[in-house]
């Protein structure tokens, strides 16, 4: 086993490849010991934290490596902090990056679903006894923000209505590339556009849409702020989901050109082998800033926003954005015609 490291180290990416590989071919490290430096959160890409091994970093990009720097949580730990909202009936969090809202494949530990249930439980000082938490809908693992999780069969029943209505208030932040122009973007999505990948039949070949079928899908784009690296352009952007597909907005922006930074996916259209000059980020620049719904019991409007986390804010000031996180309490907007703000 090789040694591990005894100081910080900096270096400079001298062609593009994953970040585990970069490390590993400047350091002389091994897989194992790249990948954990990466997802304890000890390495920084152009001063962002990196929490992705597999995050593609451009040439030129500046690494560091400090195995002092503060560990991420552990897996069995969620900030107090992080249950925004709690009562009988609903529990809102502020889910972090890097945490799957629940398991994906069977096996999977350290779910946001798994982190908030022991939380509830240490708060009600039942040890051993995790509550049981219905799930409504879901954030992409690398997406930040507001999730709402229910606590009682009334609300489940009330919240599963009212997201296939499509009356829950949901808006998000977002960092695409080039220049994003406003625009409402309808399509229907398909769990597989004939390439493995989730995508619109819309822009699938004609010869290949015959007897298909999609998910009617419709996001709403407000650009809020042109940003540049360089000659490389992007743009601050709000959505607004009409209604909540997976994958949705990267899929409807990256079609039309503009893919989020950190996108690994969808980050080129369908048959394409080239990819555009990427500016790099040490995830998918998504946040869920806003979430509303009727409370299941009260019947009154509740909403919530929040701010981009630090990795996200790192990145918009590294584009030329002055702001503090504090500025986009108005990005967020005002709480519904007729809703009440909820305490956070």
């Amino acid at each position: 086993m090789r040694p591990p490291m005894a100081g910080p180290r900096e270096f400079v990416v001298e062609e593009a490849s994953p970040l585990d590989a970069a490390i590993r071919r400047a350091l002389g490290l091994s897989w194992g010991q790249a990948r954990r430096l990466v997802e304890q959160g000890k390495v920084s890409v152009d001063g962002g934290r990196a929490v992705v091994p597999t995050f593609r970093v451009r040439a030129g990009a500046s690494v560091r490596v400090d195995p002092a720097a503060r560990r991420q949580p552990p897996e069995h730990a969620l900030s107090p902090e992080r249950l925004v909202y709690v009562d009988a009936h609903v529990v809102v969090v502020n889910k972090p990056a890097g945490v799957s809202t629940v398991p994906y494949e069977d096996g999977e530990r350290g779910t946001l679903d798994e982190l908030v249930r022991r939380e509830l439980g240490a708060r009600t000082g039942a040890r051993g006894v995790a509550p049981s938490l219905g799930v409504v809908h879901r954030l992409d693992k690398e997406t930040s923000g507001l999730v709402v999780f229910t606590r009682s069969w009334l609300a489940k029943k009330s919240l599963a209505a009212q997201f296939r209505a499509h009356t829950v208030a949901r808006r998000y932040l977002a960092i695409a590339r080039g220049r994003v122009a406003p625009c409402t973007i309808e399509s229907h999505l398909l769990a597989d556009r004939g390439d493995g990948l989730r995508g619109s039949l819309e822009r699938v070949p004609a010869r290949m849409r015959a007897g298909r079928e999609g998910q009617r899908a419709v996001t709403h784009v407000e650009p809020l702020e042109a940003l540049h690296e360089g000659e490389l352009e992007a743009t601050l952007v709000a959505c607004r989901l009409e209604t909540g597909r997976t994958h949705q907005i990267r899929i409807h922006l990256a079609e039309r050109g503009h893919p989020l930074l950190g996108e690994r996916v969808y980050g080129r259209p369908f048959g394409a082998r080239s990819v555009e000059p990427e500016i790099p980020a040490p995830r998918v620049m998504l946040h869920a800033a806003l979430l509303g719904f009727v409370h299941p019991k009260t019947e009154r409007p509740m909403e919530w926003s929040l701010p981009p986390p630090e990795d996200f804010m790192t990145v918009l000031r590294r584009l030329g954005h002055s702001a503090t996180s504090n500025d986009f309490s108005t990005v967020t907007g005002p709480p519904e015609k007729g809703g009440t703000r909820a305490p956070r």
